[in-house]
């Protein structure tokens, strides 16, 4: 069984929608099976309570062993003034040893994201 990863960030919950809807997708192909999960949240509870974030899904956090072990990986992830929240990059830096290894050589990859004004 092919076996895709899910990794998103969601601070409103529009992009866990969005993770949902593309594992239901991906998982209407035959043989093909989605895991989600979530990058870890970096900032203080206090702080999201003020920005009247979502409340996190019972997702697992994503780790570096996530990508090596899916087939495929499908990040998500809202747009904020035009780059990637800070979580996402943290998360994206913490991967380094993937590139200098080659583990994610040969692996499909694909992006979905939420933006507004």
């Amino acid at each position: 069984m092919t076996k895709i990863a899910i990794v998103y960030y969601s601070t409103y919950g529009h992009v866990a929608k969005l993770a949902d809807a593309a594992k239901k997708g991906i998982e209407s192909v035959a043989g093909v099976t989605a895991i989600i999960y979530q990058v870890k949240e970096t900032l203080p509870d206090e702080v999201l309570a003020k920005m009247h974030a979502s409340p996190k899904k019972d997702h697992p956090i994503a780790t570096i062993d996530t990508l090596k072990e899916a087939d495929g990986i499908l990040f998500g992830f809202p747009c904020r003034f035009g780059t990637m929240p800070a979580q996402i990059k943290a998360f994206f830096d913490s991967c380094g040893s993937l590139w200098a290894t080659g583990a994610l050589v040969n692996k499909t990859g694909g992006i979905f994201f939420s933006t507004g004004t």
